[in-house]
């Protein structure tokens, strides 16, 4: 009798072997291995182009697009599903389509799973799922390949210890986005639960000022009416308050609000309260504190431009962004197609912006320009490497003569 399926599959199928070429056909990028050669940089015709030190895939990100190339080789015949998107790479996402891998969208109420069968594959993205999807397709008896990201089980744990302990977990994170949708719901272990998530100091202040009454509960449930546990009540639940973050969140930002929220419990209930009903810990993952680090690093260079690739859905490509922003003109693309050599034009999503805009001339005059570039987590390095292609094109420089 032949053994039984294994129906949960955490740690791939042994088939990396079998996959990694076509990986690397997919995504590899010979400009950006120029680049790491030359101590990320490259120059010809006048034009500079730095590259940070880190950028682009982190770990987690290829641990989940190989696992998807691995469930794509194991079962050929067998339809799969992917809970949403892998990543957020519209790319990524394209390619897996084309390998035949459908893809569930949530409507309103959620994930609607009942047209999944048994003998389905589903995939989890490397955000992860809510409690309640993932025990609703483990009900369902399909083989459930789990590609959620270490850096966000590691705050899951965090969250799940506030909730066992009687903790509200505050999070900083978007309340809408994948994975923050997941970290709250593991609250959902533990009876009376309860989750608060804020966008960001703005946000963080209004709760502030609920702690010292400065605002009323009215209106912090309005404020929060999406982002708050079902019976969330501020009176009982900001009591005891614990912070978490989204794994790919602004790092100082995310410890900053953890600071001014304890400090405001203290400020209300004295020292002794806010070391007894207070937590928090740095929950952002190292591949998104390593890129942050690295672009800090290069913004202390002198630069003219910055350009920032990835999908504009990408929470660690916007904090990247908005970094950038802060020091020098910057461009968040989601590809090379957003530059137009030819037009001198580029198309990108200002920060804080629901829609794009074109920008002409947007490379500076002169003999001599110096443009950074970066790329989120979710950025393959072909992506990466045809924006280089198309920076030196806008002043006529062709990449495959570098090359």
């Amino acid at each position: 009798m032949p053994p039984a399926e294994n129906t949960y599959v955490r740690k791939g199928f042994g088939l990396k072997a079998e996959v990694e070429g076509v990986l690397a056909s997919d995504y590899s990028g010979h400009l950006v291995e120029l680049l790491r050669s030359g101590n990320f940089t490259l120059t010809t015709g006048g034009v500079t182009v730095r590259l940070a030190h880190e950028f682009g895939f982190c770990y987690g990100v290829e641990r989940a697009v190989d696992y998807a190339y691995q469930t794509r080789h194991k079962f050929p015949d067998r339809r799969i599903l992917l809970v949403g998107e892998i990543i957020h790479n519209p790319h990524v996402n394209a390619k897996l389509r084309d390998m035949g891998i459908e893809f569930l969208v949530p409507g309103p109420s959620g994930f609607d799973y009942s047209a999944v069968l048994p003998s389905d594959v589903v995939i989890l993205p490397a955000f992860g799922v809510t409690i309640t999807d993932f025990q609703t397709l483990r009900a369902l008896g399909c083989v459930v390949v789990d590609t959620t990201c270490g850096s966000v089980l590691n705050v899951w744990k965090r969250v799940d210890s506030y909730a066992r302990d009687g903790f509200t977990a505050l999070i900083h994170g978007k309340y809408y986005h994948e994975e923050t949708r997941a970290t709250a719901s593991q609250v959902e272990r533990y009876p009376g639960g309860q989750y608060l998530v804020v966008r960001n100091m703005e946000e963080a202040r209004v709760v502030c000022d609920y702690i010292e009454g400065r605002v009323d509960r009215t209106r912090l449930l309005e404020r929060f009416a999406r982002a708050i546990s079902p019976d969330f009540d501020p009176e009982r639940d900001l009591r005891r308050v614990g912070v978490a973050n989204q794994t790919t969140m602004l790092a100082r930002e995310s410890l900053a609000i953890g600071e001014e929220v304890g400090s405001a419990m203290e400020r209300v209930y004295g020292p002794d309260h806010r070391a007894e009903h207070f937590r928090t810990f740095d929950t952002i993952c190292s591949a998104t504190q390593d890129r942050q680090d690295a672009v800090t690093a290069l913004l202390a260079e002198p630069l003219d431009v910055m350009v920032v690739v990835g999908g504009y859905n990408s929470s660690n490509t916007i904090s990247l962004a908005a970094l950038c922003a802060e020091r020098v003109a910057t461009y968040h693309i989601e590809d090379a197609d957003c530059i137009d050599p030819d037009a001198g034009t580029i198309r990108h999503l200002p920060i804080g912006a629901k829609t794009e805009v074109i920008v002409e001339r947007w490379m500076p005059a002169g003999a001599e320009i110096r443009v950074g570039l970066t790329a989120g987590a979710s950025t393959p390095n072909n992506k990466i490497g045809q924006t280089v292609a198309r920076i030196f094109a806008t002043r006529g420089i062709d990449a495959g003569a570098i090359a």
